[in-house]
């Protein structure tokens, strides 16, 4: 629960668009303030997928490939060690299977030895691996694998980079790169995940190996990759890139697949460890459920062991490996809210020395934080004072330190980091990410300096009226509103995410009752001021610490959702913030 925050109303058009009028008033509301403009936008028909063939070098991709299949040659994949590269890697390892390769395996760099990407530490990883790789293909990576690129070609290996990251200066000389944030690339969605630039190379692919009758020479059934769309699902909800209509289109049909059972045993196995079902799934159960644990295993061991649990066509075995990345998770998060409490502690610390102020860009260290769950601490301080953080950590390299940057709307932080190193180039030995996100490695002694040159370069470009945080609310629920129907119509209206948000409503109610539960978390009962029955709310991770003051109204800004509680559906808020009356 995040403090200092206010509810503002999202705009939207007066009434709803004609074409919404036989929804519910509300999910017409919704879609209106989310500026659907005709219902084609919700059609999430596979049919109306943007073409592969507006991809830039997809088409010598998919010749390098037909090449590498033809010829059998061995295939790595190169991942990387978060959820998008661990979905990537499966979806790569599992469709070239089917497709016809010979002989096809993954590799993930430890984050902790090699760091990311295709490095050239990792070129000499796959090349000793006994018989050395053919192909390289990198996925979720790549993209400013310039000097990796360039020890994989003289090693004799050839190069497919699949990647979405934006691109640097210069781009490695791979056989092929994909990517539509290149510079020349006209493909309409630039918020592609990593796994849906490899399934977007993959449908290329199958295609190529259509026209040249690969099937039926070989005997093979021509695969759906379509069953594979509950890895893509996973990947691009995890990575929370914004769920434009394409990235919609994947996650629906992904989700799709999930409640009919239809999942990979190390989803359905990840579903049920997570407490939710996979019958009822829906984007944030990949997101808050399921991504977390696959996280878990890039950043505090090896992200091979979620790989192996995508990988699993034997539930037994997913459910085990399943259970042994639900461990790991909550060893993160015991890291996490002792790395927090430090965090908090600095801030006081900040405050008392700079007369209550803040940095604008706030910069933050400890010796003993973990380097694997910084980007976790920079997104959680980032929500308490609505700032752009970077949290470092000590790396495995002598004297660097590793950062994890988040930002909030109004800055882009990876530009941000790009004009540092323009204006003090010895400060930042390497940076890369998005809009919201970034990483970065520096000097240890060159942390004060680097705190400020960050904090000055993000003033130079965030409105102030960034810093004051704000719940955007679709507005008020009238009472018949509360309902279950409408409850679950707006659960599976989605799929829900970055750039899509769910719903969220705001109000006042009366205070009936309120407790804890599970320890940590405030069970309000609540009744609309113009009567009705009495309504249950949760408000996670709020405790009477936190919320003392003696009250009878409150006012809440929150989701509207369904509680399944033995065997019992029912209506239930779950509280985004709330405030005394």
């Amino acid at each position: 629960m995040s403090q200092g925050l206010h509810i503002e109303r999202r705009e939207g058009p007066a009434s709803p668009p004609s074409w919404a009028r036989e929804l519910h008033p509300v999910l017409a509301r919704v879609y209106a303030a989310r500026a659907v403009r005709e219902p084609l936008e919700l059609d999430a028909s596979l049919s109306r997928l943007l073409p592969f063939t507006d991809l830039y070098d997809i088409e010598r991709a998919a010749d390098l490939l037909v090449e590498a299949l033809e010829g059998a040659w061995r295939i790595l994949i190169v991942g990387d060690f978060d959820a998008d590269g661990a979905t990537s890697s499966a979806l790569a390892v599992r469709a070239l299977r089917r497709l016809g390769a010979a002989e096809v395996d993954f590799l993930v760099p430890n984050r902790f030895e090699y760091g990311y990407g295709l490095t050239p530490e990792i070129v000499a990883v796959a090349a000793g691996r006994g018989r050395a790789p053919q192909l390289l293909i990198t996925v979720d990576n790549g993209i400013s694998s310039v000097a990796g690129v360039q020890a994989a070609r003289v090693a004799g290996m050839r190069v497919l980079v699949t990647d979405h990251h934006l691109a640097g200066a210069e781009l490695p000389a791979a056989d092929a790169i994909v990517n539509p944030n290149r510079p020349e690339d006209g493909f309409a969605s630039k918020a592609l995940a990593g796994v849906g630039v490899i399934f977007y190379v993959l449908m290329a692919l199958r295609a190529r190996l259509r026209e040249r009758g690969w099937f039926e020479r070989r005997a093979l059934a021509e695969p759906k990759l379509a069953q594979h769309l509950d890895l893509v699902a996973l990947g691009t909800v995890a990575d929370v890139v914004p769920l434009d209509a394409n990235n919609r289109i994947l996650v629906s049909q992904g989700l799709a697949r999930i409640r009919a059972g239809q999942a990979c045993p190390g989803i359905q196995a990840l579903l049920e460890v997570g407490g939710r079902d996979p019958a009822t799934a829906v984007a944030s159960d990949l997101g808050f459920a399921v991504g977390p644990r696959l996280n878990a295993a890039g950043r505090l061991e090896d992200m091979s062991v979620g790989i192996a649990c995508l990988l699993s066509d034997d539930p037994g075995e997913a459910r085990a490996l399943a259970a042994r990345l639900d461990g790991l998770n909550r060893e993160r998060r015991a890291i996490e809210e002792e790395m927090k409490a430090r965090a908090l502690a600095q801030l006081e610390d900040v405050l008392a020395a700079e007369a209550g102020e803040l940095p604008v860009g706030l910069c933050l260290y400890d010796a003993d934080w973990h380097e694997g769950v910084v980007g976790l601490l920079a997104s959680r301080i980032k929500d308490r004072v609505h700032r752009p953080v970077i949290a470092f950590a000590p790396s495995g390299e002598s004297g660097q330190l590793k950062g994890s940057g988040r930002s909030v709307p109004g800055l882009h932080i990876r530009d941000a980091l790009d004009a540092v190193a323009t204006r003090h180039p010895e400060l930042l030995n390497k940076f890369g990410g998005h809009a919201m996100a970034a990483g970065l490695a520096i000097r240890r002694e060159d942390f004060d300096a680097f705190a400020r040159a960050f904090d000055a370069e993000v003033r130079r470009h965030l409105d102030p009226a960034a810093l004051r945080g704000a719940v955007l609310s679709d507005g008020e629920l009238g009472p018949g509103d509360h309902s279950l129907d409408l409850a679950e119509a707006l659960r599976y209206a989605g799929p829900w995410g970055q750039g899509f948000p769910e719903p969220v409503f705001d109000g006042v109610f009366e205070l009936v009752d309120r407790r804890i539960v599970g320890e940590r978390h405030l069970k309000l009962v609540l009744r609309h001021p113009e009567g009705g029955p009495t309504l249950d709310a949760i408000a996670f991770n709020l405790t009477d610490a936190d919320w003392p003051a003696p009250v009878e109204r409150v006012r809440l800004a929150y989701r509207l959702d369904v509680n399944h509680f033995r065997g019992q559906r029912g209506v239930q808020l779950v509280v985004v913030h709330l405030e005394p009356v």
